[in-house]
């Protein structure tokens, strides 16, 4: 679907209050717009970002910042801007990986690569965080510590953890995180933010049978896994209960089945079902795995077969604490930016939660506009003009903590 293109923002950022000296100028602007629409060109999905990476690390150059960390959980860097002067670490993180969706938005700056995109706005983020780097280039925070961290594999759920397991993460160990993601449907530069659960633990289980192959002449002298696979597709999702307004909440969503060859001389003796497990709290999840585990289990033995399962795209719930909320809610105040808890939280999964178990974490969310494109629609494509409004709401959170 063909859209419009968007034009360069031409204006000045500046803060409401002068002594912070925010500002963004107009060629920072043009700069940030043109290398945002540089990165959409090229994408790189999870655990493939070593070119944006690069990217990355080219762009923050001239800001000087204090220390890099490259690598970090895969891919991922991290630029540290030091006062020298006692105070706390303020982390702020985007995601840098795409998505493997062919592009169909019909801008000039469109995916060059086949078949992948950046159709969730991991670019605009990145660009929001890069213009940080110009701001804390120029003038660093009066105490502490500003680290940037530009995360691998948000959309497959292992770049958070890959990040916070490193072992040089001790070495920029945050007191508060934050982070944004654009939202569609939220009217444009509108936030929603709110304290507690904003996005659900999700987890996907791959389930496989096993039994024996016969010919299909004699389907008898095999072990067919064929009759679990029907009572599993539907006993699955009956593990769901409560709505989602419940802390309660459990889902299960069938999103795969395979079984045996594709021929018809041959009874199966081989299955898979993959199932997508999603609750609002980590603790539920817990037991909705397990609850799983034991229905596969119980099924599998009735028909003979052998079971096995593992698990993929593992993420915890984004849980915002109070206080790093406040600390937002002051900052779009101050700024001017409409907010409220409209739409959250949400069902989809985030893996930015993983930072709030050692840190004040909170994430918002930034409208995109009521009327466009859906995330990880083909037709979609970050709006530019969102790049300033974000970078000023984490710029004035962070010299409110810091100075």
């Amino acid at each position: 679907m063909a859209r419009r293109e968007q034009n360069p923002i031409v204006f000045v950022l500046a803060a409401n209050h002068a002594e912070t000296n925010v500002t963004l100028t107009n060629r920072d602007l043009v700069e940030l717009t043109e290398w945002r629409r540089k990165l959409h060109r090229q994408p790189e999905i999870s655990n493939e970002e070593e070119k944006t990476a690069k990217e990355v690390v080219d762009f923050l150059a001239d800001t000087g910042p204090d220390k890099v960390l490259t690598g970090l959980g895969g891919h991922g860097v991290a630029a540290v801007y030091d006062s020298g002067q006692a105070g706390p670490t303020v982390l702020f993180r985007s995601e840098l990986d795409a998505l493997p969706i062919h592009e169909l938005s019909g801008v000039a700056h469109a995916s060059q690569v086949p078949g992948k995109s950046h159709m969730c706005g991991h670019d605009g983020h990145t660009a929001i965080l890069a213009a940080l780097g110009r701001q804390f280039g120029r003038q660093r925070p009066a105490r502490g510590r500003v680290v940037l961290m530009f995360q691998p594999a948000e959309e497959t759920g292992n770049g958070a953890a890959g990040v916070v397991a490193d072992p040089r993460f001790s070495e920029i160990q945050p007191d508060f995180a934050f982070s944004l993601h654009n939202l569609p449907g939220v009217p444009f530069g509108e936030v929603r933010l709110k304290p507690g659960v904003v996005n659900c633990a999700s987890r996907g289980m791959r389930i496989v049978l096993e039994g024996k192959t016969a010919h299909s002449s004699m389907p008898e002298t095999g072990s067919s896994p064929m009759l679990a696979v029907s009572e599993l597709m539907p006993q699955l999702p009956a593990l769901g209960r409560g709505t989602f307004a419940d802390d309660d909440f459990a889902m299960v969503t069938v999103t795969h089945c395979s079984m045996g060859e594709a021929v018809f001389g041959i009874a199966p003796g081989y299955a898979e079902v993959w199932a997508t497990l999603r609750t609002r709290r980590d603790e539920r999840m817990a037991e909705l795995v397990a609850a799983a585990e034991a229905l596969a289990a119980r099924i599998a033995a009735q028909h003979g077969l052998s079971v096995r399962h593992d698990y993929h795209e593992i993420f915890v719930a984004s849980v915002n604490a109070p206080h790093a909320v406040q600390h937002l809610e002051r900052a779009l105040d101050e700024e001017g930016v409409s907010r409220g808890e409209e739409a959250l939280p949400m069902r989809a999964s985030e893996d930015f939660g993983i930072f709030g178990h050692s840190a004040k974490s909170a994430m918002f969310f930034l409208g995109a506009g009521e009327r466009y494109p859906a995330l990880h629609n083909p037709d979609y494509d970050f709006p530019d003009d969102l790049i300033p409004i974000g970078s000023k709401i984490f710029m004035r959170a962070a010299r409110n903590l810091l100075g």
